[in-house]
């Protein structure tokens, strides 16, 4: 029987950026290659200026690889434009970064719903208001539909951050120090949270940090050294 195709595949993915013509191209993705299962939850760890952010923008779409293949749910992003990537984007990949990004003018709910405005997918888009309010419920901010950002807590922007990401069903979850602006409990929370969701939406979970608690509840730890990953 067939092994089932991964959601995501990364093949000799490398990443280089023009550098002064004294020491010649950046390199900081070196030929890259893994694969990532449906409902896997990754940590990616290393030292600062490893490649782990860029690592995880190339597998979102935010940036491409100088070479290499990037295949999500077995297309190759690489061969679509950019109209058709920035759908992807909305539909198939969540985003939650280390700033929050809300919009401070609106409230938690309306905020929520934003990335489901552009969704071309009419069933999720129908019942986005209604999974809204069971993901606010779920992460405990019942209370706080009607709150704008500035009346919530770091730890409860970061949550309805994690719910804006999960809106339109998408089968995989990045999250860029998803943690790095939290205290320490506020933090333990969040990651906690994260594997849950990740286990009862069925998501796949990648997420890159330096917080080794956060890295531990993750079914799987990759180190980024170098441009590789070890």
């Amino acid at each position: 029987m067939a092994s089932p195709e991964p959601l995501l595949k990364l093949v000799n993915v490398t990443r280089r950026y023009e550098a002064p013509e004294s020491s010649g191209p950046l390199t900081v993705l070196d030929g890259i290659s893994l694969e990532v299962g449906r409902g896997e939850s990754l940590a990616i760890v290393g030292p600062s200026g490893s490649g782990k952010s860029t690592l995880l923008h190339i597998m979102g779409t935010l940036d491409r690889p100088t070479s290499g293949q990037v295949m999500l749910e077995g297309e190759d992003l690489g061969r679509l434009d950019q109209v058709r990537l920035a759908a992807v984007r909305n539909r198939q990949i969540g985003f939650v970064f280390q700033a929050h990004y809300l919009l401070p003018q609106c409230t938690v709910l309306e905020n929520v719903l934003v990335p489901s405005l552009a969704c071309r997918d009419a069933p999720v888009r129908a019942g986005a208001g209604a999974r809204a309010e069971r993901l606010l419920q779920r992460v405990g901010l019942s209370e706080r539909l009607s709150h704008r950002p500035g009346q919530l807590s770091g730890g409860e922007r970061q949550r309805v951050a994690v719910v804006r990401a999960l809106i339109n069903q998408p089968p995989l979850l990045l999250a860029d120090e998803p943690t790095g602006a939290l205290d320490q409990a506020s933090a333990r929370q969040l990651g906690q949270l994260l594997r849950e969701l990740n286990r009862e939406e069925g998501v796949t979970l990648i997420v890159v940090t330096h917080a080794p608690e956060l890295a531990a509840r993750m079914g799987r730890v990759l180190e980024l050294k170098n441009g590789r990953l070890v």
